[in-house]
């Protein structure tokens, strides 16, 4: 077990990186901020060269890809970090220098445990992308087929794990001491951000997800997934077909080459609510450089290291959401976060929708170009606070694609209004899935397989279980012990070490509150 000593140190080395780039400004200024944690951030930039404007992309970037990777989830939790520092992290950008391919070399013939000759006639050994986890070769395979390469980088494992282990560290300590810390969760935002940074570390795992997502789109016209080679794939590499096409972001190049800006922006909304609302399993890492268009103008995506999934009653409360925010009907999105137990029931749903009304009411109708969902997620969040809102860990990855969605759609059409894009669709898939005849449809089948198990002793047990909210049921939490504790327990003095864990705590606060816990 890491020694309390090596997490503090980690932390004082990320904290006074982030004081560098003037990252830790903000919590000074935060009234919610204890006053411990705001001297100890002092402490943390004292005697640094702040920029005027703080640069949280580039702390992220040089403290390491773990906080890069933590730093993109961050930038769409404008109520941890705040609009500035949201809108900055989405600048980060996910790309370090390359490592030397003959260590690539070494890697791919390892894991396989045959001579890399076996497997393909070429690479190239300039990779096509350098990422914090792994990077991308072409290559052609034996039996002649063109194929992109993906690698992960020698001994990131292990150093994702011994950065997580200080980021569970931090945050239970940080929980510990209550008041809006404890609000927002931050054990609970780690232990998901671990979950889902284990699934990009298993290539076969996200071949799989590449696969799960293909067949749930295949009816779909004009979104493709490159097939996988399982032959050539395995835990640290992975294969796919060669994508020849043009970046989503060169628009001056889609339109060169006669593509339709309106209607791709239109198809990838429609592509990326199919995947979210029918399928509830989506393309979770949806920027730019994920995204081509071929000559056909079919959209391609790739790298699907990050998934989301929502279970079958959370779409349909989120569909429901999203088309009463269209229509204005905010006492129906207000109860619906009750029913989901999102907001606590000791509020009243009639203030909660005028709370909502007062965020909805003048964006609804206007381009993105003078409004966005983006900007609405912000009003949402900022009354998160006055209901007592906790974080719902389960919906922040649906949340930074459609960011990320709008981002592209509004680039290819400055003018397109993403509630009209979206009602349409949502407003069909309300009607099938939860209208009169799906709901008899529903009840027929649960009626039948009631009658099958026996109704009378079912629908008792069933009772003892009455349904749970929105949010599923997370996983259990790491059991850190905390300093003082432990010292207490041993009966010895633990003011120095809880000393060090309020410096580390202040640290992480004041991270958080500028861009880099949730």
């Amino acid at each position: 077990m890491t020694r309390p000593v090596t997490h503090i140190w980690r932390l004082l080395k990320w904290g006074r990186t982030l004081a560098k780039h003037g990252a830790l400004r903000g919590i000074e200024a935060d009234p919610n901020t204890p006053r411990p944690v705001k001297r100890l951030v002092r402490l943390a930039r004292f005697g640094t060269f702040q920029p005027k404007t703080p640069d949280y992309a580039s702390a992220f970037r040089a403290i390491g890809p773990a906080a890069i990777k933590l730093g993109q989830t961050l930038a769409t939790r404008p109520d941890i970090v705040g609009e500035e520092a949201a809108n900055n992290l989405l600048s980060l950008q996910d790309d370090l220098p390359p490592v030397d391919f003959a260590e690539i070399e070494a890697s791919i013939a390892s894991s396989f445990a045959q001579p890399i000759d076996t497997l393909f006639s070429s690479i190239d050994p300039e990779p096509i992308g350098a990422a914090s986890i792994a990077q991308v070769h072409r290559a052609v395979t034996t039996d002649g087929k063109d194929v992109a390469v993906k690698v992960l980088r020698p001994g990131i494992r292990e150093k994702f794990e011994r950065d997580l282990q200080t980021y569970h560290w931090a945050a239970a300590h940080l929980e510990a001491m209550g008041g809006e810390a404890e609000r927002l969760r931050p054990r609970l935002t780690i232990a998901n951000f671990e979950r889902w940074t284990n699934r990009e570390l298993d290539l076969r795992r996200e071949a799989a997800s590449a696969s799960e997502l293909a067949e749930t789109m295949r009816a779909i016209d004009g979104y493709e997934v490159p097939d996988i080679d399982w032959d050539r794939t395995n835990g640290r590499v992975l294969t796919v077909e060669w994508v020849d096409g043009v970046k989503i972001s060169k628009r001056d190049e889609l339109i060169a080459a006669g593509h339709d800006m309106d209607e791709l922006a239109n198809r990838l909304v429609l592509a990326f609510l199919t995947q979210a609302i029918s399928g509830g399993f989506f393309h979770a890492d949806m920027h730019q450089g994920n995204l081509f268009v071929k000559a056909d103008g079919t959209i391609v995506a790739i790298d699907f290291g990050i998934m989301g999934r929502i279970n079958r009653q959370a779409r349909a409360w989120l569909a429901e959401i999203l088309y009463g925010l269209t229509t204005g009907n905010y006492q129906r999105v207000a109860e619906i976060h009750f029913e989901a137990q999102y907001v606590p029931s000791y509020h009243d749903v009639g203030e909660f929708a005028t709370a909502l009304r007062a965020v909805g009411e003048p964006m609804r109708g206007k381009p993105v170009s003078e409004l966005s969902v983006g900007q609405m997620l912000d009003g949402l969040f900022a009354i998160t606070r006055d209901f007592d809102m906790q974080t719902q860990p389960h919906l922040l990855l649906l949340q930074k694609t459609m960011v990320m969605v709008e981002g592209i759609a509004t680039q290819l059409n400055p003018e397109i209004n993403m509630w009209d894009t979206s009602a349409p669709y949502v407003r069909s898939w309300i009607r099938d899935e939860l209208g009169p005849e799906a709901a008899i449809a529903d009840r027929i089948k649960e009626d039948t397989d009631t009658l099958m198990r026996i109704p009378a002793l079912i629908r008792r047990i069933e009772d003892q279980f009455p349904p749970k909210g929105g949010a599923p049921e997370q996983a259990p939490l790491p059991d850190v012990p905390l300093m003082w504790e432990k010292r207490r327990s041993e009966g010895r003095s633990w003011l120095g070490y809880g000393l060090a864990a309020l410096a580390g705590a202040g640290t992480i606060f004041g991270a958080m509150s500028a861009g880099w816990i949730g």
